[in-house]
């Protein structure tokens, strides 16, 4: 038998700490249009230069050669637009960083795996644990030619890390690469262009307390007014005093505008982002600052009103509300949400899924959502799953982290808690053992539904299992209860049922007496073993 991995204990997702709510700047005159895309192109070649200096400072970089960047960039803008580039650049290097780390962690993985299934005999099977040696020749040989590359591969990117050389693209590098797909992009090549430089642009600004309304560079006042501080190259485009150009339009947000509105009067630190959606032509505002973090809620206190186990798919979410004792209540949900098309689509496709999915935890009067404590970050290379294609490509298009940080978000607005649970083996065992008993003649139960009940009873703490194996030498209770829903501690588990009061018109049924539960005082020829032990005893 395959030994089984440990179960990790299920715990409750810690809430959000930052916020961030946008809205449309409407209205804006064509001047307002002009000052937004000079402002954003020059502030842009500005950061760009500044991220290459940066990159090609590597490891050697210190406040001496920060200091004199932001030396630099004051000249061409403001102290306050050279804080804010400088700071950027220093979060995208560090970024490049981490995703260089998993990159190099990703290639030894590979290269363990091919070396692996290499020193095997061609054609050897594999099992659970262990896979087995190529299907041919030719597939070894071509797996051969892949390793020699991976390791000249896994060589260059530790000679980058160990000399602090990033790759970075401004503007993403997808995009990048669609200059030279454009048919397949579906994008002509102006509105490619476009599409670039407006990416590359650089119109934002860190808040800062003690500030009036909590940022000098782009400021909105209480009743939504903005105004931007211009670069001093473009100063003589102001229409305020001290260098600064008001926009014409009027911005509310309408998400949590009460509590943007207190922290701009308290003036705390708010932080603006402002972008042009090149597609629709619209430009928008992004406000966000950060919490504090919300109070942890024990496990036992977000179980006690029972909770709603969650199967994530890669096209739906499947839903069953459970009971304290870890019993399905009521019927399953489906929550469907299309993961094709843009960025946008699909993350307003994962957003309205979950919306559902809390609107019917909230109806159903639960506290908790059990999910999958889910991570394909080293299960989906090609590597481990070899021809399996489709299956790739499914667990790559399942947006597991973006699912839960939004959920985890959306559900501390509604006081509802995320509980993550162990996601081994919940498909397996749902389907062992609850798929069969939960589907009757007027509702068919799937292998997701069956996922979300054993998920639901994992985060409770209850085993996946329905019931333990019946005693198989005899009826008594010698070697445990039964079932695995009454423990052994569970008063009256034993005892008779309760008596219904009310009027009787026929004879009581057999066990609903008063002394049903004392086999003694029934008429009966003999007694058990335990009277007349006690008879028996001095």
């Amino acid at each position: 038998m395959a030994e089984l991995r440990p179960i990790a204990p299920a715990f409750v997702v810690p809430g959000p700490t930052g916020v961030a709510v946008r809205d449309r700047l409407k209205h804006l005159t064509p001047e307002d249009d002009m000052v937004l895309r000079l402002v954003g192109a020059h502030l842009g070649a500005l950061a760009s230069a500044d991220l290459k200096t940066r990159c090609a400072d590597g490891l050697g970089h210190c406040a001496d050669t920060w200091a004199a960047r932001k030396r630099e960039l004051t000249v061409q803008s403001s102290a306050r637009w050279a804080g804010a580039i400088t700071k950027a650049s220093h979060d995208q290097w560090a970024l490049a960083r981490r995703c260089q780390a998993d990159h190099i962690r990703d290639l030894q993985a590979a290269i363990r795996a091919i070396t692996r299934r290499l020193s095997q005999p061609v054609g050897k099977k594999g099992t659970r644990k262990e896979p087995g040696g190529y299907r041919s020749r030719q597939e070894w040989f071509a797996k051969s030619r892949r390793l020699h590359l991976l390791q000249d591969r896994l060589k260059r990117q530790r000679a980058d890390q160990q000399a602090g050389r990033v790759r970075v693209v401004r503007g993403g590098k997808r995009l990048a690469r669609a200059r030279h797909h454009l048919e397949a992009a579906g994008l002509t090549k102006a509105d490619w262009r476009q599409t670039w430089q407006a990416e590359r642009w650089f119109l934002a600004a860190d808040g800062e307390s003690g500030k009036r309304y909590g940022n000098e560079t782009i400021r909105i006042t209480p009743d939504g007014q903005v105004s931007i501080k211009l670069p001093a190259p473009l100063a003589h485009y102001a229409n305020a005093p001290h260098g600064r150009y008001v926009l014409a339009c009027r911005v509310a947000f309408t998400h949590r505008g009460t509590e943007w509105a207190d922290r701009i009067e308290a003036n705390r630190a708010v932080a603006y982002r402002i972008h042009l959606d090149t597609q629709r032509e619209r430009w928008y505002i992004t406000a966000s600052w950060q919490i504090p973090a919300p109070p942890a809620v024990p496990l036992s206190a977000a179980l006690a009103a029972g909770v709603v186990g969650v199967d994530t798919n890669a096209d739906h979410l499947a839903a069953w509300r459970l009971d304290t004792h870890g019993n399905p209540i009521g019927n399953p949900r489906r929550f469907t949400y299309d993961l094709s098309g843009n960025a946008e689509h699909r993350d307003a496709q994962v957003r309205h899924a979950l919306t559902r999915l809390l609107h019917w935890a909230s109806a159903c009067g639960v506290n908790a959502i059990a999910i999958e404590d889910l991570d394909f970050a080293t299960e989906k290379t090609r590597e481990k799953h070899g021809r399996r294609k489709n299956f790739r490509q499914l667990i790559s298009g399942m947006p597991t982290n973006r699912l839960r940080t939004r959920l985890a978000s959306m559900a501390d607005q509604m006081g509802i808690a995320i509980i993550a649970a162990d996601p081994a083996y919940t498909s397996r065992w749902g389907a062992q053992h609850w798929q069969q008993p939960l589907t009757t003649t007027k509702r068919t139960t799937t292998r997701h539904e069956a996922a979300a009940v054993a998920i639901g009873r994992r985060a409770q703490g209850h085993p996946i299992r329905r019931r333990t194996a019946p005693p198989p030498a005899h009826r008594s209770d010698g070697q445990g209860h039964r079932t695995v829903q009454a423990e052994a501690e569970v008063c009256g588990r034993e005892g008779p049922r309760p008596r219904i009061p009310g009027s009787r018109t026929r004879s009581v049924p057999p066990g609903r007496g008063a002394n049903a539960g004392d086999q003694n005082a029934q008429h009966r020829s003999e007694r058990s073993a335990e009277h007349v032990q006690l008879m028996l005893s001095p």
